[in-house]
């Protein structure tokens, strides 16, 4: 009798344990993203998932289920909600030539 192989569906967030690997995530689908703003979205999700939606949402002052909805890949967060994000994610925007 062959065993059955019991898999998991893989997800990022099990690997993003420091807040440098949630960086170089980030800094990585920046580089992929190809103006996909939809992409962004949800690796910032990933990312806040990864830290913890309920204390991103206190400390953003926003609802949790708007950011779960908004981070999600399929929902429109606004730019505001973006920057609220990667501030109480203790990361910020830095423009540099292309």
């Amino acid at each position: 009798m062959s065993e059955k192989l019991k898999l998991r569906r893989w997800d990022v967030v099990d690997h993003l344990e420091t807040e440098e690997d949630r960086r170089l995530y980030l800094e990585a689908c920046l580089e992929e993203a190809d103006d996909d703003p939809a992409f962004i979205a949800k690796v910032l999700g990933d990312i806040a998932r990864s830290r913890g939606m309920t204390q991103l949402a206190q400390e953003t002052g926003l609802v949790r289920e708007n950011l779960y909805k908004a981070l999600s890949g399929n929902g429109n967060p606004s730019f505001g909600t973006i920057l609220k994000v990667l501030r109480a994610l203790g990361m910020k925007f830095r423009i540099s030539p292309a």
